[in-house]
């Protein structure tokens, strides 16, 4: 079957049964020709250090990424030697994709804020851990550490990718970082802007402004699926990123603040605890509904097989590298991927690999 590294899904999307399921996600999407697996992390049972090294050993051509976790949580020294050991357990698939996170949590687990001068730190010291360097005395915007170390014999190329949204954050996605993972939702001509700024960005700080891969995170909710599944991935997914962060993706799509502004204050999301994509039902999902404008919906691959790969490949043409297929499992993605098979420009993605940063 022809590999397709343009492509890639998000293991144990939305909320698992068991963390064990990857093993059969990462098999099938090995077995379908999806280039790569994005493991996004929570603090249940989608570690992301355990997760990744579980679809390491279970596939052979298959790209993995962090997609993302966050610096703050651990020690500069033992994430750099986490991405080390992956890359060579998988011969040079795996990228370490970092985000800032969530402030409320943050502040909540008594861990820093991540601040955008704090990932270009971090950053830097990943790579010069990975070219053996001894790093002492740092004394920056990542924190002051005596002595970091891990072996003055490596030489390793390990790509990063960073989650980027707003226009700060795309910038330094594209001076210093190898790929990066834009929003769910985005509409079109945010795509188109937030592509643009990573390459100028890129261009400015001298690089290859085509080196810097571009994901494009694109719900794909078809018409096979039950509606009550449809309803989770759409108004659920959307009403919990509303939740979490609704400012920022208001201001970033240009969208009505009003809107944010009465979804807040109707009572039932008010009183809510927890995320509406992982505990609320289906009733109350659909009075959710009525608080969400069906244009905040529109950016997604909706309708039959063949709606939904015109939809994925449009993600192309206006400007992203790549596309994550997001909220789905491989199995439920074979529909679309044979209708998109059909469609693909032959030759097009040629230059790219599994690895989701290179």
């Amino acid at each position: 079957m022809d590999q397709l590294p343009e492509l890639a899904f998000y293991g144990l999307a939305g909320a698992p049964r068991s963390p064990a399921d990857l093993l059969t996600e990462c098999r099938d999407g090995e077995a379908l020709g999806l280039g790569s697996v994005f493991l996004s992390e929570r603090f249940n049972i989608k570690e992301a250090v355990t997760l990744s090294g579980a679809a390491a050993a279970c596939t052979q051509t298959l790209g993995i990424t962090t997609g993302v976790t966050n610096h703050n949580t651990r020690h500069p020294v033992v994430t750099a030697s986490y991405a080390t050991t992956m890359h060579r357990l998988t011969g040079g698939r795996f990228a370490l994709g970092l985000g800032r996170g969530m402030d409320r949590m943050f502040d909540a687990y008594g861990l820093p804020r991540i601040t955008t001068a704090q990932m270009e730190d971090f950053a830097g010291l990943m790579r010069r851990l990975w070219q053996g360097e001894v790093v002492l005395g740092h004394d920056g915007p990542a924190g002051k550490w005596p002595v970091l170390a891990l072996d003055p014999d490596f030489r390793e190329d390990i790509p990063l990718l960073m989650s980027a949204f707003g226009p700060q954050s795309l910038r330094l996605a594209g001076r210093a970082f190898d790929a990066v993972l834009l929003h769910t939702f985005f509409t079109d001509e945010t795509l188109q802007r937030c592509v643009a700024t990573v390459r100028d960005s890129a261009e400015q700080a001298g690089r290859d402004p085509a080196t810097v891969r571009v994901w494009s995170c694109f719900a794909v909710v078809g018409d096979w699926l039950p509606d009550d599944v449809r309803l989770k991935k759409t108004v659920g997914r959307m009403a919990t990123y509303l939740q979490a962060y609704g400012d920022l993706m208001v201001r970033t799509n240009g969208w009505d603040p009003e809107v944010l502004t009465r979804f807040r204050a109707d009572p039932f999301v008010a009183g809510f605890r927890g995320a509406l994509d992982q505990k609320a039902t289906t009733s109350e999902l659909e009075h959710v509904a009525t608080l969400i404008p069906e244009e905040w919906l529109a950016p997604a691959a909706t309708g039959n097989p063949g709606q939904c790969a015109a939809a994925v490949l449009q993600q192309l043409e206006l400007g992203a590298d790549s596309v994550i297929l997001h909220g789905v499992t491989p199995g439920e993605l074979a529909p679309v991927l044979e209708a998109y098979r059909a469609i693909r420009p032959a030759g097009r993605f040629d230059h790219l690999v599994a690895n989701p940063g290179g």
